[in-house]
């Protein structure tokens, strides 16, 4: 699809730009092998005293694991494990946040989340909520959040969703799957440490790591794309391509593809992502499809808006003998169809970062039921 450049605010509406948004980013950030060593080092001069502690939120893929031991408590430090096996929930997110203000007198230091995205987006969450009253359901959407999170780490254990540095926590809630995007939403401190990647399920490895192929490919060639967002994606797009088509060494592609991560996060920080994205959101609302491998499902049929992306995500797919599921919307009922087309077009900062301003005579919900057809 050709690109059209467009003088777009950068907070992904369609009001004409007059200011430029001051984004926040990560301020701090370590990265190598072993650098997890350092969390406790980097935890101890946020720690207000006894009675605030901090909590470490970490996918239960590690419950007994050698990873659990090396996490630095202190006094009444608590570890919450985690289920990553589906879509963080607004609901989940309400009942960690009782179940801490329940357990301690004081709000924590601070919140830690040790994981993939899913893990990582309820700890960006969790650490809004802590300071925002009512359910996370009302933060859903683009600067609702009215107060500073607490202190939050981001920790990576799988790379490619870039939740480790966006602005957004994404939630399934009752009536959408949205991301609280905010100000307050990013993380204070991440660790980036390649080896916390070591024996990650390869299907789930090429999954999350298309996740930020697409991210790259949806910014690259969206309406929102500038200098900014343009020089992050290209640098993750190239990391993309020579860990999935070349061969490196485990080493290197772990670390190649924490940095994709990163830069494709970074992309989409003065840009959007599109077409796959909002058909995905679709999927994940009505059957709880994860959103990994919901872009794969989908993106695998957008040949008409993005030729080059597809042909290359089908390139990788074939090198690494992955094979997608069938059949996942074979019974669908009409209702159902209309359900999740009705979420994918409620995203209309992604449909018009893909398409222009015109998207509407562009995109219909006929068009859009013919793609979930063929999942």
């Amino acid at each position: 699809m050709q690109t059209k450049k467009q003088d777009r605010i950068a907070d992904n509406s369609p009001k004409l730009m007059n200011t430029y948004r001051n984004f926040p980013m990560v301020p701090r950030v370590v990265f190598g092998n072993g650098s997890f060593n350092q969390l406790g080092e980097i935890l101890l001069p946020k720690r207000k005293h006894f009675d605030a502690p901090v909590i470490f939120l970490i996918d239960d893929v590690f419950e007994g694991k050698e990873l659990v031991g090396r996490v630095p408590l202190l006094f009444n430090d608590k570890i919450i494990f985690i289920s990553a096996d589906e879509e963080p929930k607004t609901q989940q997110v309400d009942a960690l946040v009782e179940k801490i203000k329940f357990d301690f007198r004081e709000l924590p230091s601070g919140i830690v989340g040790i994981g993939g995205g899913t893990v990582l987006d309820l700890a960006k969450a969790v650490s809004i909520l802590l300071t925002n009253e009512g359910s996370s359901e009302k933060y859903q959407g683009w600067d609702l959040v009215n107060k500073p999170a607490i202190y939050h780490v981001g920790i990576p254990t799988i790379s490619g969703t870039g939740a480790e540095v966006s602005r957004t926590a994404v939630l399934l809630g009752p009536d959408k799957k949205l991301g609280i995007n905010s100000d307050y939403t990013t993380f204070d401190q991440v660790v980036l440490d390649p080896e916390l990647c070591i024996g990650v399920d390869k299907k789930q490895w090429f999954y999350t790591g298309m996740d930020c192929f697409i991210h790259c490919v949806e910014s690259l060639s969206g309406t929102y794309l500038n200098a900014f967002s343009q020089s992050y994606g290209e640098k993750a797009l190239e990391l993309c391509k020579e860990v999935y088509l070349e061969d490196l060494s485990d080493n290197e592609s772990r670390e190649k593809l924490m940095m994709a991560s990163w830069h494709g996060g970074m992309s989409i920080a003065y840009s959007q992502v599109g077409v796959a994205h909002a058909l995905s959101y679709g999927l994940s609302y009505l059957l709880g499809v994860k959103h990994g491998i919901g872009n794969c499902l989908v993106f695998q049929y957008l040949k008409e808006f993005y030729p080059e992306g597809v042909a290359l995500f089908n390139k990788m797919k074939e090198k690494h003998n992955i094979e997608l599921p069938s059949g996942i919307c074979s019974n669908l009922s009409d209702n159902d169809f209309d359900t999740m087309i009705s979420v994918a077009l409620s995203l209309e900062p992604l449909w018009e970062n893909a398409i222009g301003i015109d998207w509407k005579c562009v995109i219909t919900p006929e068009k859009l039921r013919v793609i979930y057809q063929k999942i």
